[in-house]
């Protein structure tokens, strides 16, 4: 059976492929709100303004958070 991924795993990803494709990192994380339920936020020292992502369960927020990092570089290594 295949090793189950942790939140802190997810996290640590996220920020390494941010880290090579766009410089500093402020930081990664993922909180809950009320309303909005998980979000998961990459926050960047400059150029960027944040991105953010949201999800049922913080393990969806994340995976949506790195699926839109992912596309982002995509565009760029397109052009």
């Amino acid at each position: 059976m295949a090793e189950k991924k942790t939140n802190t795993q997810r996290i640590k990803r996220i920020y390494n492929l941010c880290e090579e494709h766009f410089g500093d990192v402020r930081f990664v994380g993922i909180k809950y709100h009320k309303k909005i339920g998980w979000i998961a936020k990459a926050q960047f020292e400059e150029g960027f303004e944040n991105l953010t992502a949201d999800g049922e369960t913080s393990v969806q927020a994340l995976r949506n958070l790195k699926n839109r990092v992912k596309k982002i570089i995509k565009r760029y290594n397109g052009v």
